[in-house]
């Protein structure tokens, strides 16, 4: 019901994915960012820092699977595996 509402609101599969990648790589500069602006506070502090914008990532790949299924069974889904399987065989 809710991966059926987002996708009538225009969030796709590849949304998701995108905001799974940039999660990864927002912890890391989170994580650098806390070690470097927030002297004396210690590791400890980076790390839950970014740990916690780490735990997006796995949300937002499990939403863009979800996505991604609900688009193949309404037909919406913009690639195919099978056209990147055809188009490498034909090359």
């Amino acid at each position: 019901m809710i991966v059926k509402k987002m996708h009538a609101m225009g969030v796709r599969s590849e949304h998701a994915y995108m905001a799974a990648m940039a999660s990864v790589g927002l912890s890391v500069v989170a994580w650098m960012g806390s070690l470097r602006m927030e002297a004396g506070t210690g590791l400890a502090r980076a790390d839950r820092w970014g740990i916690f914008i780490g735990e997006w990532a796995p949300t937002f790949f499990g939403l863009g699977l979800a996505l991604s299924h609900y688009e193949q069974h309404d037909g919406t889904l913009t690639a195919d595996v099978h056209e990147f399987r055809q188009t490498q065989k034909a090359s």
